[in-house]
């Protein structure tokens, strides 16, 4: 049951930004209210609760939270188990490396080509999807799985030997695309594997049981074993 205490979480579903944060704090067990905060329809009050007009914002601690990097890495230092970050310099780097590397480089070339088109345009009804767009984000997703694949052929986790930020980070722009069947899991069996581990575990659950209006997600999208 809520209390006037619970955080509270102004997020949509297929954000990779809102998602990592949704993953951290269920990897820390923190109780949390969703609130889909739809930006672009008139009466949003997101400016108010940041200035920046982005999701997610985090209400937690008496105050708003902003930016998807800094609230889990907030997350991880308020609440330090089980740690996300590893204790090295050299560690964190290599963390917040790969988390850069998703939120602009990977999110730039696949992410928002393609949910752009064939999410979010059908969601706020502007238009039809432009298929060049996503044709270039299906070109980018295989290098980047080549990518992805070659570090977890060395590594038990992305950044390293530890589970880590840079983790929930890629599950979650990973996850959007799942959702409508883009990413080729077959070519990297290390990524996949890698993915189902990262998916099975409890922070994963509400993820997968999004359900955004007027488009289903694929048949393998909630399966553990697939």
């Amino acid at each position: 049951m809520n209390t006037p205490s619970t955080p509270r979480l102004y997020h949509i579903p297929l954000s990779p930004y809102c998602r990592k944060v949704r993953l951290v704090l269920g990897e820390k067990r923190i109780d949390v209210e969703l609130v889909e905060e739809r930006w672009w329809e008139p009466g949003s009050e997101i400016l108010r609760r940041n200035p920046a007009g982005k999701i997610p914002v985090l209400r937690m601690d008496g105050r708003l939270w902003a930016e998807s990097q800094a609230i889990i890495e907030y997350l991880d230092e308020t609440h330090p188990n089980p740690p996300l970050m590893p204790d090295t310099p050299a560690g964190r780097h290599e963390v917040r490396r790969l988390c850069a590397w998703f939120d602009d480089k990977f999110n730039a070339e696949v992410t928002r080509p393609i949910l752009s088109e064939r999410v979010w345009k059908k969601v706020m009804k502007a238009g039809y999807p432009d298929s060049r767009l996503v044709k270039s984000g299906l070109r980018a997703v295989k290098e980047h799985i080549d990518y992805l694949g070659s570090l977890l052929d060395e590594r038990k986790w992305l950044a390293g030997n530890m589970l880590s930020l840079a983790d929930f980070t890629a599950a979650a722009h990973l996850s959007c695309l799942d959702y409508i069947s883009d990413v080729d899991w077959d070519r990297s069996t290390s990524l996949k594997d890698w993915y189902a581990t990262v998916k099975s575990r409890p922070a994963f659950r509400s993820v997968l049981a999004d359900q955004v209006s007027g488009l289903a997600p694929a048949p393998h999208y909630a399966e553990l074993d697939f």
